[in-house]
């Protein structure tokens, strides 16, 4: 039987780091504000927020360059690309062939993921399907994203450009018989698309003429509509409601409890979110790994970034059961349990 296993993964995020404080200066907020609300205490921005060089897809290419190396490969054993983002370096095309281009792969397929916040999971689980098909053997998943650039630094924006970060993460899933190999055991993926406008950035979208609009009354068009909105308490109700469901049908698909559990690791989009998911749950700490406090959420990248970081601690281990699970824009959600 061919199994979808993690054979490396890394992770790479700017330097410059933006604290709160930080924040507290471009627009009326602070410490405590930010921290009650979302947990978190710091993000990552490229210095310059129009840079051409730290783009989504640089960031992809320097984490899937650890990840590559990390699984004793090289960038012309990798099969196929799957990259998940929601701010691509250009509207089309999207960043998977770029960085096919960057890592000098050969003339692979790269495909990009527009699934916001559940990117990775949606990704990793066209991964595992590849896999398990026998199609590819050596496949790159990719969450990377650049929010700084496209974030309303003002009083009208703070609520949602306080949260977001840069930052991006890979692994290489490879195929393998080996019995001691870790793999994938269940997985699911949901949408509820009416809920699209609760958490949404509208331009450059078609729906609303932007290209006459931009072209005859620019000065008519508001903020509102060229930077992300967020319905924030509609979304965390939603969240808190969608985070059990998906866990709970992923351990029953592998015939799995919460306390077979090693490590959950959920998508960082609020602390608060994954507290309420620890408790109802009952897991203890060390079950958990947050990292929100220090990246801010950096949506498709947030699950491989700290996946990364718990597997460099020492919180996973090969043969570790690992839960991931997501809920975001769109509205959308899943899940990926696997045996590291």
């Amino acid at each position: 039987m061919i199994k979808s296993t993690i054979k490396g993964i890394g992770f790479h995020v700017p330097d410059h780091v933006v604290t709160n404080d930080d924040l507290s200066k471009l627009m009326t907020t602070n410490d405590e504000w930010i921290t009650e609300r979302t947990g978190i205490k710091e993000r990552r921005h490229r210095i310059n927020r129009n840079d051409a060089q730290e783009t989504t897809a640089y960031l992809g290419f320097k984490a899937s360059e650890k990840a590559i190396q990390q699984a004793g490969l090289t960038a012309k054993d990798i099969d196929y690309i799957v990259f998940a983002t929601l701010s691509p370096d250009y509207y089309f095309p999207g960043c998977g062939v770029l960085l096919q281009d960057m890592l000098g792969c050969d003339t692979i397929g790269a495909l990009d993921v527009r699934n916001q916040c559940s990117g990775f999971v949606y990704a990793m689980s066209v991964a595992n399907a590849f896999i398990k098909s026998g199609t590819y053997k050596n496949i790159l998943v990719v969450g990377a994203e650049v929010h700084s650039f496209g974030l309303d630094f003002s009083d009208e924006g703070r609520g949602v450009s306080v949260i977001f970060g840069d930052g991006a993460g890979a692994i290489v899933l490879s195929a393998t018989e080996d019995e001691n190999a870790g793999d994938i055991l269940a997985m699911n993926m949901h949408s509820e698309g009416k809920y699209a406008d609760e958490l949404c950035t509208q331009f450059p979208g078609s729906k609303y003429g932007w290209s006459d609009r931009m072209r005859k009354e620019p000065e008519n068009v508001t903020n509102k509509e060229v930077y992300p909105i967020m319905n924030g308490n509609f979304v965390f109700k939603h969240a808190v409601t969608r985070f059990p469901e998906t866990m709970q049908e992923a351990l029953d698909k592998a015939g799995k409890t919460i306390e077979d559990l090693d490590m959950f690791i959920p998508h960082q989009a609020n602390l608060r979110i994954a507290q309420f998911v620890q408790q109802k749950f009952g897991l203890p700490d060390e079950k958990i790994h947050n990292n929100i406090q220090k990246y801010g959420n950096t949506t498709a990248a947030s699950i491989p970034i700290a996946l990364n970081e718990a597997i460099e601690l020492g919180k996973i281990k090969r043969g570790d059961l690992v839960l991931l699970s997501a809920f975001g824009s769109g509205f959308t959600w899943g899940s990926i349990l696997f045996e590291y």
